[in-house]
């Protein structure tokens, strides 16, 4: 089983446009959005969820005023101001640390679990798809990606899948991480601006550095020729090659207003690209 992991530099680049489509041309596969921060590729695939499971993470304080004394002690011990004049924890704020636990002289805190998000199985009209929501405020999305990464690994297992395609974050950062290692193939989408020469050269520097072979699709590549060219020459010059040059297309907006993939929306140009660069893709990802 292999695993094709998408990923930008930076937000904005048409990362999960590209996904939504290579799942749609895509044979025996399974999909996975690790986009946990700011999930969006079931606004294209419309997903119906046959799981949702709580995704825990860390501790949160909890106070029993039935217990509580009122001393104070709790509020000049917490460094992150989480706790209220009334004595009610903001779990806004928390921290899970356990000290005003540890210190309560009537031990009237408690730390319970905390519920960071949640997690699905959904089935799609181009197979399944395991996705997730992380809650706001919330820390660990690299935890919650490596989560949603096994569940669709025992997805494609159970069900003989040759393949999962797999939505990733955006940035170097831990989620990133957690997206791309052990991964097979790294297809990394990027525009034909400063901020995306710049930051497509940081994500394969990381991606270097992990030994995952790496491509690249410049998407918009016509909204600026010489920015184009710069993202080919370093590619060429650290061996990394480019599948694919997608022009600018409107109907990538239209088609995600209609909930469709591009590949459903148009059979312009964009899709052509699209689909040649799958037949590359396929082939390198396959041997």
């Amino acid at each position: 089983m292999k695993e094709l992991v998408v990923i930008s530099g930076k937000g904005g680049t048409g990362k999960t446009s590209i996904v939504g489509a290579l799942s749609a041309i895509a044979e025996n596969k399974a999909m996975a959005d690790c986009d946990v921060d700011a999930s969006d590729l079931h606004l294209i695939l419309s997903p119906t969820i046959r799981k949702n499971e709580q995704f825990t993470s860390g501790f949160i304080a909890e106070i029993n005023k039935n217990e509580c004394s009122a001393c104070g002690k709790c509020i000049d011990l917490c460094r992150f101001n989480a706790i209220t004049d009334d004595f009610v924890v903001d779990r806004f704020s928390c921290e899970g640390c356990g000290v005003c636990a540890y210190f309560c002289p009537k031990e009237a805190i408690t730390l319970n679990e905390n519920i960071a998000g949640e997690w699905f199985i959904s089935d799609t009209r181009y197979g399944p798809m395991v996705h997730a929501r992380l809650g706001f405020a919330q820390g660990n999305s690299g935890k919650l990606v490596s989560l949603v990464r096994k569940e669709a690994n025992e997805i494609a297992k159970n069900n003989n899948l040759d393949l999962i395609i797999t939505d990733g974050s955006p940035g170097i950062g831990c989620p990133v991480i957690a997206s791309l290692t052990g991964a097979s193939l790294i297809l990394v989408v990027t525009e034909p601006s400063v901020s995306g020469i710049h930051d497509m050269k940081r994500i394969a520097e990381l991606t270097n550095h992990f030994k995952i072979k790496t491509l690249v699709c410049i998407n918009k590549y016509d909204l600026s020729n010489e920015n184009a060219q710069q993202i080919e020459d370093y590619c060429k010059k650290n061996n990394i090659e480019v599948v694919a040059k997608i022009p600018y297309d409107t109907d990538f907006v239209k088609a995600q207003i209609e909930g469709e993939t591009i590949l459903q929306y148009s059979d312009g140009e964009a899709s052509k690209e699209i689909r040649n660069m799958w037949g590359k893709i396929k082939t390198i990802i396959m041997q």
